[in-house]
């Protein structure tokens, strides 16, 4: 397995939550259910292309890219 930021997935990858790389990020986002072992699927880019939407744990969450840097992922 390699991991990958979630940053970096392309629309229909998808990635399970190993760690993150910062502390305040990470505790933000598992208050959202974004917990390591969760799969995360890139869902779309806004028109823009920030922020993404991701699908976690049964529902669509919109991230920024600068959020997403910091989630690490480990692909199959």
């Amino acid at each position: 397995m390699s991991e990958i930021l979630l940053c970096d997935l392309k629309v229909g990858e998808h990635g399970t939550i190993h760690h993150f790389n910062d502390e305040n990020i990470a505790l933000k986002l598992m208050e959202m259910g974004c917990l390591p072992g969760e799969v995360i699927t890139l869902e779309r880019f806004a028109p823009m292309g920030d922020p993404m939407a991701i699908a976690v744990a049964g529902y669509s969450l919109s991230l920024r890219k600068s959020e997403a840097a910091f989630v690490v992922l480990q692909k199959s």
